[in-house]
C-alpha cells in the first residue's frame, strides 16, 4: 500500500496537470486510394476533394489528449487517372462518394504543447484511434449519377455470389501534424491522416466481373452497363468473361483527410497583480507595537 500511494503521489500531477477543453472547426481535403486510384501508393491532384469538419479536444496534460472528431468529405476515382496499368483504359470505371465519420482519436504532443506556456506554443504530434463512417459510392451515367451498391455490379445478391456490402462501417484513423498555439486561447493545427478500412468497395470495385446475361436479367439492364464500360470507348469491344478480374480483392481501399484547424481553449486566465498593488500591500501591512 505504502509502494502505491507513492507512486499516486508521483504520477497524479503529471497526468492531471492543466486539463482543458477545446472546441474548433476544419477545412481542408480528401483523397483516396483504392482500384480506382492511380497508383497502388499515392493518388492525385486531379482527385483530391474538399472536407470539413468539428471537433471537440479534451486535453489530459501536455502529452496527451483526446478529442472526437465529425468529417464530412468527397472521395473520388477514375480509370482515366491510371498512370500504372494502361489496360484500365478497358475498364473504363469511375466513381464518387460522400465520406461521413465520426472518430474517437488519442493524441501524443511529441514536444508537449500548453498553451498558456511561453515554452510549450508548438509541438508537432501523432494520433491514432477508431472510426465509424458511412459511405456511398455513385457513377455518373448519361449525364445522371447512380448509386452503386443497389445494383450490385460485382454480382452481389445473386445466387452463388457474395451479399451486398454495408455502406456503415469502421476505420482506423493514423497520422500526425503540427500544433501552434497563436495565444492562451486560441490554435491553429494541421494533420494528415490516412484511414485504414475493411472494405475494398469505397469504389465498388473489387473482385471479378459477374455473368452479364445473369445480372441483367436480375438486377437489371443498368447494372449489367455500370459493371463494364468501355463499349463507352469502343463499340465493337468484345465484354470480358464471367470470373475475369475487375479489380483486387487483397488490395482493401483507404481515405484521407488533410485538415487544417482552429480551436477555442477554454482554459481560465491567470490572474496577475500589478507591481504597484503588490507595493501598496506591503507598505499597508501593518506594524505591530513591541511587546514589554
Amino acid at each position: 500500500m505504502k509502494i502505491r500511494s507513492i507512486v499516486l503521489l508521483i504520477f497524479f500531477p503529471f497526468f492531471f496537470q492543466a486539463q482543458y477543453l477545446e472546441v474548433g472547426g476544419s477545412l481542408g481535403a480528401s483523397n483516396y486510394l483504392g482500384d480506382l486510384a492511380p497508383s497502388s501508393l499515392w493518388t492525385s491532384i486531379g482527385q483530391t476533394n474538399w472536407a470539413q469538419g468539428v471537433f471537440v479536444r479534451y486535453n489530459i496534460n501536455n502529452f496527451t489528449a483526446f478529442r472526437l472528431d465529425l468529417t464530412h468529405g468527397f472521395i473520388s476515382g477514375s480509370d482515366k487517372f491510371s498512370v500504372e496499368d494502361n489496360s484500365r483504359g478497358e475498364r473504363n470505371l469511375s466513381f464518387r462518394t460522400e465520406i461521413y465519420e465520426a472518430a474517437l482519436i488519442g493524441e501524443l504532443n511529441i514536444l508537449r504543447f500548453q498553451p498558456d506556456g511561453k515554452n510549450k506554443m508548438f509541438s508537432p504530434y501523432i494520433f491514432g484511434g477508431i472510426a465509424l463512417y458511412k459511405f456511398n459510392p455513385q457513377t455518373k451515367f448519361e449525364d445522371q449519377w447512380y448509386d452503386l451498391q443497389p445494383l450490385g455490379t460485382e454480382g452481389q445478391g445473386l445466387s452463388n455470389y457474395p451479399k451486398k456490402y454495408s455502406l456503415t462501417q469502421f476505420s482506423i484513423p493514423v497520422g500526425g501534424g503540427l500544433k501552434v498555439a497563436m495565444n492562451q486561447n486560441f490554435t491553429i493545427t494541421f494533420e494528415t491522416g490516412l484511414r485504414k478500412t475493411f472494405t475494398d468497395y469505397l469504389d465498388d470495385v473489387s473482385s471479378f466481373y459477374p455473368d452479364f446475361e445473369e445480372l441483367a436479367i436480375t438486377n437489371g439492364e443498368l447494372a449489367a452497363e455500370l459493371s463494364w464500360r468501355y463499349d463507352e470507348i469502343n463499340a465493337d469491344a468484345i465484354p470480358p468473361a464471367s470470373g475475369a478480374g475487375r479489380g483486387d480483392p487483397l488490395d482493401l481501399d483507404w481515405y484521407i483527410f488533410s485538415k487544417l484547424a482552429i480551436s477555442y481553449n477554454f482554459i481560465k486566465r491567470k490572474k496577475t497583480l500589478k507591481k504597484g498593488k503588490i507595493k501598496r500591500r506591503k507598505n499597508n501591512r501593518s506594524i505591530k507595537c513591541p511587546a514589554f
